[in-house]
């Protein structure tokens, strides 16, 4: 994977805002694009060179006309990346409530916290550094009778930092679900690095996969736009009284949120926020 070339396609937006933003990606993404940052007035998006089709990306921009906003963009290929090199730079180990550690390989002599997680990344999302993966993780800590020996999903899974520590945490069953088939490798080797991997099972795809009736409790950290199209299906696959967990947006994005939610039968109970990233604790 070090030596893949990968192409980064620079998207101006005028006039630049978050939610802006999050419209384009939601377009992209349905392109083989691996990742996505925003740089004001720039979303950038990164896909392999093999993977990249300028038609393509040039057809679904041009369905974004007449929605407020205009947008160029441009594509340039991004040398080779040593992502080992850029992860051991850019990742310290964080500590969750004093009371779970995730760290990588290299990190050595830490203090031992309950619960301790190793991530390697293979260039998947979800160190637990971003805000909304610390949430959720807090969450998860703050409900552990309701994870205990019950059936856990992460969806969007990521490097499944929150799948393992459910894991961790004594859940009977995990599923790690992610669109990213990179992300579903990482998850997978993730959970045996963690010696979780019994209890643990990664697929790659997207809400279609759930079954209905069949999780306890739902953790959801993935953005607005998504949250807002899976939501009734959450719902239906939640066994009553199940919890749904959901990250990934702002604190002003809650009001649609928790309407979704209710209009899909299930309860608003409370929420957290760091820094106006937000997550909220539903009941079926």
């Amino acid at each position: 994977m070090n030596s893949q070339e990968y192409i980064e396609v620079a998207v101006k937006i005028t006039p630049y805002t978050e939610e802006n933003a999050e419209i384009v990606t939601a377009e992209i993404s349905e392109l083989p694009f691996e990742s996505f940052s925003s740089e004001d007035p720039f979303l950038k998006c990164y896909i392999q060179k093999d993977m990249y089709d300028a038609q393509a990306l040039k057809v679904v921009l041009s369905g974004l006309d007449g929605l407020g906003f205009s947008i160029e963009h441009t594509a340039t290929l991004v040398p080779p990346v040593n992502w080992n090199a850029v992860w051991e730079s850019q990742f310290p180990p964080i500590v969750v409530d004093n009371t779970c550690t995730i760290k990588a390989s290299f990190h050595e002599g830490l203090k031992k916290t309950r619960f301790n997680i190793t991530i390697d990344p293979k260039m998947a999302f979800g160190t637990g550094h971003h805000q909304t993966t610390y949430m959720m993780c807090r969450a998860l800590l703050r409900n552990e009778e309701s994870v205990r020996d019950k059936v856990v999903l992460d969806m969007g899974c990521g490097t499944a930092v929150l799948a393992i520590l459910a894991a961790k945490m004594k859940a009977r069953k995990v599923y790690g679900i992610d669109i990213d088939a990179i992300a579903a490798i990482s998850a997978y080797d993730n959970a045996r690095l963690n010696k979780v991997g019994t209890r643990i099972e990664t697929y790659c795809g997207d809400a279609s996969l759930l079954q209905r009736n069949t999780y306890d409790v739902i953790l959801a950290n993935i953005n607005r736009n998504i949250l807002l199209q899976d939501i009734p299906t959450y719902a239906l696959s939640l066994h009553k009284d199940g919890l749904l967990f959901v990250s990934g947006f702002y604190v002003e994005d809650m009001p649609m949120l928790i309407g979704m939610a209710q209009n899909s039968g299930l309860e608003y109970v409370s929420h957290d926020s760091i820094d106006n990233w937000c997550c909220i604790k539903f009941r079926k």
